[in-house]
């Protein structure tokens, strides 16, 4: 009876182990180190047991983030093979946020009514990030690319030899505008740089002061080149010595004398991310810019300048879309002056003294998310400012 006992338990032990437990879900993004935001990330998944086409990959940003405090997610059914519990996604790039990625997978059952009390731009409920399965590792920019400015951008400096170079760095560390016409190199120009950065308490309201939408948007620096021939190209490039330079960028200065003046004028240009956020994001938006990059290359060597007249990022609110906002018109704003005016999705708030009533009607006064103008005054620095 014993024997017979003690072969019972041999038996079934046997029988689990051939069984197998079941396996982990492993979720895995590749690289995890970025030479730039221009590097695509691919995101894989398997073993993921009975997948919904609601299950979905959530991006942080920083790690520290809580599970509800994601930038964006992705379905998994935006890969074929989603429904075998294993697959991959692409995201094309990611800007420099100055803080390591990760990604989280969530189940979302079919018939689970999300629990998330912050809604779409629809009314719809967002994902409650209550199920989660799997944490990738992190993904961070290499050390030099980290430190290497971003989010270059021009404008008219008050005098009109005179040109404005705004970027953006994770550090107060001293940095200059170099700068020269074509030429020697030796013959460059320094011009310092003074920075700048905002808080959180200077936020004025929800989502911007929240932990859902607020991202530290690292230093901004400003510098003047002075001294430019008119209607000449310069080159310059930002940076220093110890701590790296971005790559070098060309404009044409300004020629108050010229017999014509060539100006894009928009507004309401917005941004696009490449993952579903709390709204929709423009996907049009890019086509703008590649237009006014197409422009500009046909122009040549004459001078030109952009006007984008409101309604800047819109990210009301979200801090992180100003990022994506900035890398996005880099091209051209880095060669063409890139001025604005703010408009009610950069300023509104019930506590601020402008209360247009179209956007009182439409958007209940709350359409800056909070920001109170204050990223736009920061990053962006116009004429007689």
């Amino acid at each position: 009876m014993h024997s017979m006992a003690v072969f019972l338990v041999l038996l079934h032990f046997t029988a689990t182990l051939a069984a197998g437990e079941p396996a982990t879900t492993t979720l895995k993004v590749t690289p995890a180190t970025l030479t730039g935001s221009n590097r695509s990330i691919t995101i894989q998944w398997s073993n993921l047991p009975s997948p919904s086409p609601l299950d979905y990959v959530a991006v942080y940003s920083p790690p520290s983030s809580g599970d509800l405090d994601y930038l964006g997610f992705l379905f998994l059914n935006g890969s074929a093979s989603w429904a075998t519990g294993a697959g991959s996604l692409t995201l094309p790039r990611l800007p420099n946020l100055r803080a390591p990625y990760q990604f989280r997978l969530f189940r979302w059952p079919p018939g689970e009514r999300s629990r998330n009390p912050r809604l779409d731009q629809d009314g719809d409920p967002l994902p409650d990030a209550r199920r989660r399965v799997a944490v990738s590792g992190e993904v961070s920019f290499e050390a030099a690319a980290a430190a290497r400015p971003a989010q270059v951008h021009l404008a008219f400096a008050d005098a009109p030899d005179e040109m404005r170079v705004v970027f953006v760095c994770g550090d107060t560390g001293a940095r200059a505008v170099r700068y020269g016409p074509a030429g020697p190199r030796e013959e460059w120009e320094d011009a310092a740089t003074e920075a700048r950065t905002y808080e959180r308490r200077h936020m004025c309201g929800y989502p911007a002061n929240d932990s859902v939408g607020w991202r530290h948007p690292g230093f901004v620096f400003d510098g003047v080149m002075k001294g430019l021939q008119p209607g000449r190209r310069y080159h310059y490039k930002v940076g220093s010595d110890s701590l790296g330079w971005s790559e070098t960028y060309s404009f044409i200065s300004r020629d108050i004398e010229a017999n014509e003046t060539i100006a894009f004028l928009f507004g309401d240009l917005g941004t696009y991310v490449p993952y579903n956020t709390y709204f929709r994001t423009p996907y049009e938006s890019l086509s703008t810019v590649r237009w006014i990059l197409r422009d500009l290359e046909v122009l040549g060597d004459k001078a030109a300048f952009i006007s984008h007249i409101g309604d800047i990022s819109y990210a009301k609110g979200y801090a992180w879309l100003w990022d994506h906002f900035f890398e996005q018109i880099e091209p051209i704003a880095s060669r063409t002056p890139y001025h604005v005016c703010i408009g009610n999705h950069e300023y509104d708030w019930p506590s601020q003294p402008w209360k247009p009533s179209w956007a009182a009607n439409i958007y209940n006064g709350k359409d800056g998310g909070g920001e109170c103008g204050v990223p736009y005054s920061i990053k962006f620095r116009m004429p007689g400012k």
